[in-house]
């Protein structure tokens, strides 16, 4: 099947010379080709938003909430076709990819919230006879650019706070995992939304650069590794473009000694094992404190030997291939290059095979312990099933070790000390926090956070940052004649 765009309430088959197979990274079957759309074809896309947006701005908050209230019933009606298409092209399990979705109705369950969350502000008498309000309006043509780790979650951090604002949107998906955003667009088109409110374009690079540099263009959200977020901030900044960047990341959690041991690595294992580690939360260094050096690792070991890995669509599996045989051949050339540099691997997911499907993308859960803080694994991201295990002999060196990480998305803590706990949540360099939590991914109401090198930009993803992105505030100062009104 060739995936088509959709373009101003169409549905086109791209004219793209290239074209790339996307393939189950449980079978290495080809599902389906996605188009390397051109310049034109995404152009026609940033066209059609912008013809659309004059009426879709001067349309009602209210009514613009419409179309997202249907959209949010067939997403719930329709949740375990989004879970069997996230588990056929990005590998996660069908409760995983059914949680994925979960997160994106919420999101659209907050963005229905606009009319109260859009409002600005006022005060009368600023001087005598003078009053000053504030109001938020619209940006115009926005766009996204969107991973393949979350198909379906991640669109839509963006996609119902950008139209619900009054903006209109270009959204440009993994080339890797086309056929969610195309399941949801199904959906979209049934909604009522006006032509060119959403407009969906497959591709690589050339889309991404257009949508960066065509002035057309005012705002652009994009979510992937560190070295492109860094690239399209830095290209949208330069194009005078506002931008939200999210990036890499390399999550550690401190396993102090007082920590409930069987709870810490129940979670820790869901967090670095879950997804098979493709998660930009995914926990992937374990600091250990004190006695907790044996006693986590012992168990975390034994939780790791014990997972059910496999095709997603199987019950009972509770863990997935990896997206490519790309990223199986670097994530084993990283274990090995860990174990070079010093580590002991504990358990090795290299080489594994799955009867049945033994083309499948497949790495089992791999540790790593003592990994030396020379190595080179300490700082790059692995985004796979690895955890790293490293030792401190105190909370003190523990966290030393998280503030020399050039990446800052989450940190985590297990202790049962509210001491301990307060002192990480004030200290540790991150944006999202954990406290007895493996995956602190923020609600749909707050932002997904990120600092340092996992995020570029200055209003996040979700929530209140969501309307402040994708809204300009406007001051009006406002003086009427008294002489004027005594006339009526």
């Amino acid at each position: 099947m060739k995936v088509p765009n959709y373009v101003n309430g169409e549905w086109r088959e791209a004219t793209a010379s290239e074209w790339l197979d996307v393939a189950n990274p449980a079978t290495a079957e080809v599902i389906a080709q996605t188009p390397l759309s051109d310049v034109a074809e995404a152009m026609r896309a940033i066209a059609a938003a912008e013809a659309a947006f004059p009426e879709w701005r001067r349309t009602p908050a209210e009514d613009r909430i419409q179309p997202l209230f249907k959209l949010k019933q067939l997403l719930e009606h329709h949740i375990d076709d989004f879970a069997r298409t996230i588990t056929q092209e990005n590998g996660k399990t069908f409760a995983e990819g059914k949680g994925e979705m979960r997160r994106a109705i919420e999101n659209v369950e907050v963005a229905c919230g606009i009319p109260m969350m859009m409002q600005g502000y006022n005060l009368e008498d600023v001087a005598r006879g003078i009053d000053e309000i504030m109001i938020r309006q619209p940006l115009g043509v926005v766009a996204a650019i969107t991973p393949f780790n979350f198909p379906g979650m991640i669109p839509f951090w963006f996609l119902p706070y950008a139209i619900a604002c009054g903006n209109t949107l270009v959204i440009k998906p993994s080339e890797r995992v086309p056929l969610t955003m195309k399941l949801a667009f199904e959906l979209l088109e049934k909604t009522g939304l006006p032509k060119g409110v959403v407009n969906l374009v497959n591709g690589g690079k050339t889309v991404v650069n257009t949508l960066l540099d065509d002035p057309r263009v005012r705002a652009i959200s994009f979510v992937g590794s560190t070295p492109v977020a860094r690239y399209v901030y830095a290209r949208a900044g330069a194009n005078g473009k506002r931008a939200q960047c999210q990036g890499g990341a390399k999550n550690h959690v401190i396993v102090l000694p007082d920590a409930d041991m069987p709870m810490a690595t129940q979670i820790i294992s869901d967090s670095a094992f879950g997804c098979a580690g493709q998660r930009c939360l995914a926990v992937s260094v374990a600091v250990t404190v004190g006695e907790a050096q044996q006693t986590f690792r012992d168990s975390i070991t034994d939780a790791a030997a014990n997972l059910r890995v496999g095709n997603g669509l199987e019950e009972g599996v509770q863990m997935g291939p990896v997206i490519s045989h790309q990223s199986k051949d670097r994530i084993e050339n990283l274990i090995g290059l860990g174990q070079k540099q010093g580590a002991r691997v504990v358990i090795d997911g290299r080489n594994a095979s799955v009867s049945q499907y033994e083309r499948g993308n497949f790495v089992r859960p791999t540790i790593l312990d003592n990994v030396p803080s020379s190595s080179e694994l300490v700082d790059t991201e692995i985004f796979g099933p690895v955890l790293s295990l490293v030792h401190a002999n105190d909370l003190d060196e523990a966290m030393d070790f998280l503030h020399r990480s050039a990446f800052g998305n989450q940190a985590s803590l297990f202790t049962s000390s509210g001491s301990a706990a307060r002192r990480f949540r004030y200290d540790a360099p991150a944006g999202n926090i954990g406290i007895n939590i493996g995956v602190a991914a923020p609600m749909a109401y707050f932002p997904f956070s990120g600092w340092k090198d996992s995020f570029f930009g200055i209003m996040h993803g979700q929530g209140r940052d969501a309307v402040e992105f994708y809204t300009e505030k406007k001051v009006v100062v406002e003086r009427w004649s008294r002489e004027h009104s005594r006339k009526f």
